[in-house]
C-alpha cells in the first residue's frame, strides 16, 4: 500500500481565541498547517457578537495571548473590559504580526469530517464542496459558537427586522426610534438592553430567569497602569498560568461568618465596587458553599437592587429566584438603572409566557404587542453544539452526535475515544474559568502530545479506553459539587432534548493541570500511539 498524501499536517477548525493559538503553535513546532473558519473574519465569539456594548467580562490583559512579551507590550488595551471592536483588532494584529493569514481560509464551513481507517487522515469538506485531507484534526469551534433559538410558534413569520445576538450582522443596526423587543437577560442581553435604551422609541424586554447582575466596574487603563501592566509581565503571566480561576483577583482569606456584620457589610460594599468575577473569585471563601454565606450576599444585591430599581412590581422581577452562583453570573453597566425608563417595560415570561410570534409582533396572554425589531439574546448550544454539527465520523464510521448521544466522554475534555487524531481545546469537560487561560493549557498539551508521537515515529494517536472513562467519570461523579443548578446552560438544559449533563470540569483547572502533568511525566502513556496500515503497508 502507498503512503497517503495529507494536503497539511494539522487542520485547525475554528479562528477564534483558541484557533488563532493552536494554529500558531503547530506551526511553531514545525508542522504544516491551515485553518478554516465560517466567518468572513477572524475572532470567533468576537466575531459573531458584534451588538452594541458586546464586551469581555474578563479583565483585557488577563483574557489576552501571553506567549510573546513582545505582543504583550506592544498592544495597549483601551479599557480594563474591551469593547468587541478592540478585541476584533487584537486578534487581526496577532493574526498578521506572525504571519498567520496565509494560512487561513476564511468563509468556509465544516459539513463533514471523515477519519479513514486505512490512511489514518482526516478528510474534511467545507460547504463550498473542497475537501482536505489533514493528520490531524484539531477542532477549536468553542462552546459558545452555535447561537439557540427557543421554539417559539411563529417566529420566523415575523414581518419586521430579528436578531441573535450570537449572530449579529457587520452592518449596524438601526435602533433610533425603533419599537424593540429583546428576548432574554442572560450575559448578551444584559449589555445589549442599556445601549439601545436611550435610542428606541420604546424597548420591551422579555425575561425567563432573574439573574444576579452585578457592576462591571469598567474604566480606562490609565497611562500608570499601562506601564505598571508591562513590568509586571513575568509576574502576571505566572499567575495567570497557575492560578485556579485564570484571573489575577486575590482569594479572600476567610469565611463570612469570621467577620462581624458590620464588617462583612463593608466588604460586600467592596465587592460590589470590584472588577468583574472578582465578586467570586474574591469573595468570601464560603460564599458558594455555605447557603448561610451566599443569603447573606444576596440579601445585600437585592438591597442594591431596590434601591436602584424605582417601580416595585419591577423590581420584583428583577430579584432570582436561586442562589448566587447557581448560574453563570452576568456584569452589567447601567442594567437596572434602566428599567426606571418611561419607554422600558419588562414582561416576566414565568407568568406571561409568549404565545406565539405574529407577522406584527410578540403575543401573549396579555396580548399582542407591535414591534419593528426582535433580538433573540437566547444564548447557545453550550459545549457541543458546534462540534455535534460537523457532520464528524470516527473509526468504523460512527458519528460523534451518536457516540454523545447521552452526553459527551472525554480525557481532559480535548479528546475522545473512537475518533483517532481529533483534538477539541476548548470544548465539553475542560475547566472552569477564565476561559482562554484553560483552553490554552490545553492547546499547550495537545502540540506536545503531537510533537511526541512526531519523534516515536506514530501517525495515529487515540486515547486509552481507562483514561477516558478515569476522566469522564470524575466529570460525572463530582457533578453535584458543582455551584451551578442543572437549570444552568452549563448542563444543556436550555436546549430541549439535549440530554442534561455538566458540560464543564468539577475538578477545576487544578484538577486539568495536574492531570496534565501526570500524562506528560509519563510519556503520555494514557494515549495509545501506532503507525496507520497505509504507512505500515509502506514500510514493507
Amino acid at each position: 500500500m502507498e503512503p497517503v498524501d495529507v494536503d497539511v499536517d494539522v487542520l485547525v477548525v475554528g479562528g477564534g481565541i483558541v484557533g488563532i493559538y493552536q494554529l500558531h503553535r503547530v506551526l511553531e513546532a514545525g508542522f504544516t498547517a491551515a485553518l478554516i473558519e465560517a466567518g468572513n473574519g477572524v475572532g470567533g465569539t468576537w466575531y459573531w457578537n458584534r451588538y452594541p456594548q458586546a464586551r469581555f467580562d474578563s479583565e483585557s490583559y488577563t483574557y489576552a495571548y501571553l506567549f510573546s512579551e513582545e505582543l504583550f507590550d506592544e498592544w495597549e488595551w483601551q479599557e480594563h473590559f474591551a469593547a468587541q471592536p478592540e478585541i476584533e483588532r487584537y486578534l487581526n494584529h496577532v493574526v498578521d504580526r506572525f504571519d498567520l493569514r496565509r494560512h487561513i481560509r476564511l468563509g468556509a464551513r465544516v459539513t463533514a469530517a471523515r477519519f479513514g481507517d486505512e490512511t489514518g487522515t482526516w478528510t474534511v469538506r467545507t460547504d463550498d464542496g473542497t475537501e482536505t485531507r489533514a493528520r490531524f484534526l484539531v477542532a477549536a469551534t468553542g462552546l459558545l459558537s452555535v447561537p439557540f433559538y427557543p421554539a417559539v410558534p411563529g417566529r420566523d413569520d415575523f414581518g419586521g427586522e430579528s436578531y441573535h445576538t450570537g449572530l449579529w450582522p457587520t452592518e449596524p443596526v438601526d435602533f433610533a426610534g425603533k419599537r424593540v423587543a429583546v428576548i432574554g437577560t442572560g450575559s448578551s442581553g444584559v449589555q445589549l438592553i442599556p445601549a439601545i435604551a436611550d435610542v428606541a422609541a420604546s424597548l420591551t424586554v422579555y425575561q425567563r430567569t432573574a439573574n444576579w447582575c452585578t457592576p462591571l466596574n469598567n474604566r480606562p487603563i490609565t497611562p500608570d497602569e499601562q506601564s505598571a501592566l508591562r513590568a509586571d509581565f513575568e509576574s502576571i503571566r505566572h499567575t495567570l498560568y497557575t492560578s485556579a480561576s485564570g484571573f489575577l483577583h486575590v482569594p479572600h482569606d476567610r469565611g463570612a461568618f469570621e467577620d462581624t456584620p458590620e464588617e462583612r457589610l463593608a466588604f460586600f460594599e467592596g465587592m460590589w465596587n470590584s472588577p468583574g468575577f472578582s465578586k467570586m473569585t474574591s469573595n468570601y471563601t464560603d460564599i458558594l458553599t455555605d447557603p448561610a454565606a451566599n443569603d447573606e450576599w444576596c440579601r445585600f444585591m437585592i438591597g442594591k437592587i431596590s434601591a436602584i430599581v424605582d417601580d416595585p412590581e419591577t423590581r420584583a422581577k428583577l430579584i432570582p429566584d436561586h442562589r448566587y452562583g447557581q448560574r453563570r453570573p452576568p456584569f452589567v453597566t447601567g442594567y437596572y438603572e434602566t428599567f426606571n425608563k418611561p419607554t422600558v417595560s419588562l414582561v416576566d415570561l414565568k407568568t406571561t409566557p409568549i404565545l406565539q410570534v405574529t407577522h406584527d409582533g410578540i403575543e401573549t396572554a396579555d396580548g399582542l404587542r407591535e414591534f419593528d425589531i426582535i433580538v433573540w439574546a437566547t444564548g447557545f448550544d453550550f459545549g457541543t453544539g458546534a462540534l455535534n454539527r460537523m457532520g464528524i465520523t470516527g473509526r468504523g464510521g460512527i458519528a460523534l452526535v451518536d457516540e454523545w448521544a447521552d452526553g459527551p466522554s472525554t480525557y481532559l475534555g480535548v479528546v475522545c475515544r473512537g475518533f483517532p487524531n481529533l483534538f477539541f481545546p476548548g470544548g465539553p469537560h475542560g475547566a472552569t474559568g477564565n476561559n482562554p487561560r484553560y483552553a490554552g493549557d490545553q492547546v499547550d498539551f495537545v502540540t506536545g502530545v503531537l510533537v511526541h508521537a512526531r519523534e516515536v515515529g506514530a501517525d495515529v494517536i487515540e486515547v486509552s479506553e481507562a483514561a477516558e472513562e478515569r476522566w469522564s467519570d470524575m466529570v460525572n461523579t463530582y457533578a453535584s459539587t458543582s455551584p451551578f443548578s442543572e437549570s444552568s446552560y452549563f448542563f444543556g438544559s436550555n436546549v430541549p432534548g439535549k440530554p442534561v449533563r455538566y458540560l464543564l470540569n468539577p475538578g477545576g483547572r487544578p484538577k486539568l493541570l495536574s492531570t496534565i502533568a501526570r500524562a506528560v511525566r509519563d510519556g503520555y502513556g494514557d494515549f495509545e500511539l501506532s503507525r496507520s496500515p497505509a504507512r505500515t503497508g509502506s514500510d514493507r
